[in-house]
């Protein structure tokens, strides 16, 4: 790791908290992963230990980053967006969580309808086939794992990454309404639905793929109240 030609006009501090996020944004660094000492950081990059401690804090600050005392330093998210959602989601009624994931995910379905390539809709058939699979075969957490795989293919098939980056960031709370309402046996009559969107999805009908994935996240919100 080495820092590129230093621009003088911006403080070395917010030069490395930069190339610090690339390195975590393209992958490299992923989650969980153990950041390099202060005194590595400071060797490999040419610069002072004072400069490095300042854009770990600042990314510690942000959320990127967590300090653990006498252990290092970690990647915490990979998106300072994931970081903000997440902490937005804490807490929320979630009637609004199901709102938004109901917009996200209509739209993604729609523009999936327009924009999925074959080899797209190709695994999410798979995924689907192996979601029907683990209903059946009893395995709750496989299932609902698949199953939110697939909408996030639908929502990544539709071609819009800031899109796709939101309904990634609140996975969490969709998996959490998920668990509340875990039944494979009401959720079988959601399987239906769930081809059906495929369905949409592959003669290219954006209204209908629209439509069923609102009533999908519709049913699902209305099982978690026990209404159903």
């Amino acid at each position: 790791m080495q820092l590129a030609s230093p621009n003088r006009s911006v403080p070395l501090p917010t030069q490395v908290v930069g190339q610090i996020r690339a390195l975590i944004a393209d992958g490299s660094w992923p989650v969980g992963h153990r950041v390099p000492s202060e005194h590595q950081l400071s060797s490999d990059l040419a610069i002072s230990r004072n400069s490095v401690r300042e854009a770990l804090r600042s990314l510690v600050h942000a959320g990127l980053l967590e300090a653990r005392p006498g252990d290092g330093t970690y990647v915490r998210a990979n998106s300072e967006l994931g970081v903000y959602l997440h902490r937005r989601l804490d807490g929320t009624d979630p009637q609004d969580a199901f709102e938004v994931r109901s917009l996200l995910e209509q739209r993604g379905a729609r523009l999936a309808a327009q924009h999925a390539t074959p080899e797209q809709l190709t695994a999410m058939r798979r995924t689907l086939a192996d979601r029907d699979k683990a209903r059946l075969g009893g395995d709750v957490g496989e299932y609902f794992r698949l199953d939110l795989d697939f909408h996030a293919m639908v929502v990544a098939a539709g071609g819009n990454a800031l899109l796709a980056e939101l309904h990634a960031h609140i996975r969490d709370a969709i998996a959490e309404s998920l668990a509340v309402s875990a039944n494979p046996e009401l959720d079988a009559s959601l399987d239906a639905k769930h081809h059906a969107l495929l369905a949409a999805i592959e003669s290219r009908d954006p209204q209908s793929a629209d439509a069923i994935a609102g009533d999908l996240v519709a049913e699902s919100r209305l099982m978690r109240a026990g209404r159903k």
